[in-house]
């Protein structure tokens, strides 16, 4: 039970891997109000730039059009040509603005996360066409969140419009009686301000949109503790299955060293807190440590010696200086070597003494 409430209960922040894994997925933190403030911002700044210009240019054309209306073709042939070339001209007067539009869209998602390339969100998944999935995201929580999101935007656009639209009703009235020659440039300055309003009040709905956006986001991907120390399992590895790997090593550690306690010339004890089993023939530069070991390992080497009749001297001050200095299968340090002689050489004279005439 406590196991079943752990995995459902995600109170805990994601991980950087559990992170970086819902990165990969393309699953990131996005606002789409962002993208509009971008596109909206991009569109301004192109109609202040390009405006008047794109205008004058549309104009000339529009106005050559209808001075020599008389004189376009009829036939289905002459008529797709002229429509053609309407076509071109105008998209060559809004080409530039469009394009930097388009890029302000891109650089949009790039301020809100890195680049990413990825084929799990197009990939085919039954989820995706589930129908209780689906009625889950229609009538779910961040579908009504979005419908009303909507719904405010919408007012508040338009009240900004209104505000702005409503006391130029008598000049917009007179439009139509108005000198086309006037049109583009009331069409360029009523444009400006409608974007000017319309980006101040994205501007705070962006804002906020990406905050609530990416608080969704790392709510989605908290995680509980059993998930915690799943992933830990995964990166570190299972505790238990290290300490018990660890386990087996030293024990096949200790097996290795008490075969080779009969090789010894001489175990040097504390007499049973520590023991160094040292070994020590014609031709060595200097006596190799082949086993050593605390309390009960060292009782072990100690009861082994004296199974194969391996001399135990005890020299607590020496034992414990060779434990800490010297490891398996390694020479023993110059400043040992005087004291190591002196035990070495007591034990070849006791030999020397018992052995039979």
């Amino acid at each position: 039970m406590a196991e079943s409430g752990d995995d459902t209960e995600r109170t805990e922040e994601p991980t950087p891997k559990r992170i970086e894994e819902a990165i990969e997925r393309g699953d990131v933190a996005k606002s789409q109000e962002v993208n509009t403030w971008f596109v909206l911002s991009a569109g301004a700044l192109m109609l202040l730039m390009f405006g008047p210009s794109t205008a004058e240019s549309l104009t000339a054309s529009f106005r050559g059009i209808l001075a020599n209306a008389a004189t376009v073709p009829a036939d289905a042939g002459g008529l797709t040509r002229f429509v053609v070339q309407v076509a071109v001209e105008t998209a060559q007067a809004v080409a530039l603005p469009l394009m930097m539009m388009a890029l302000a869209g891109v650089a949009s998602n790039i301020v809100q996360h890195r680049l990413l390339w990825t084929t799990e969100p197009i990939t085919p998944k039954l989820s995706k066409i589930s129908p209780i999935n689906g009625l889950k995201r229609v009538f779910g929580k961040e579908a009504l969140v979005q419908f009303v999101k909507g719904l405010v935007k919408i007012a508040i656009v338009g009240g900004v419009l209104y505000a702005i639209l409503w006391p130029q009703r008598e000049r917009l009235a007179l439009v139509v009686a108005s000198d086309l020659a006037t049109l583009p440039e009331l069409a360029l300055a009523l444009s400006l301000k409608l974007f000017i309003g319309v980006i101040a009040v994205m501007t705070v709905v962006a804002v906020l949109d990406y905050l609530y956006q990416w608080t969704s986001w790392r709510k989605r991907l908290r995680m509980s503790l059993r998930e915690i120390r799943e992933e830990f399992k995964q990166s570190e590895g299972d505790p238990h299955v290290k300490a018990r790997i660890k386990s087996i090593r030293q024990s096949r550690m200790k097996k290795r060293m008490i075969a080779q306690v009969p090789k010894a010339s001489v175990v040097i004890t504390n007499p049973t807190h520590y023991a160094v089993a040292l070994q020590y023939e014609k031709g060595m530069t200097a006596p190799v440590c082949v086993a050593k070991g605390l309390d009960a390992l060292a009782l072990r080497i100690r009861e082994e010696a004296e199974k194969h009749d391996i001399p135990v001297v005890e020299n607590p001050p020496l034992a414990r200086a060779l434990h800490a200095s010297v490891g398996l299968d390694e020479e023993i340090t110059p400043e040992h070597y005087k004291a190591v002689a002196e035990v070495i050489g007591y034990v070849l004279s006791l030999r020397r003494r018992w052995r039979p005439s």
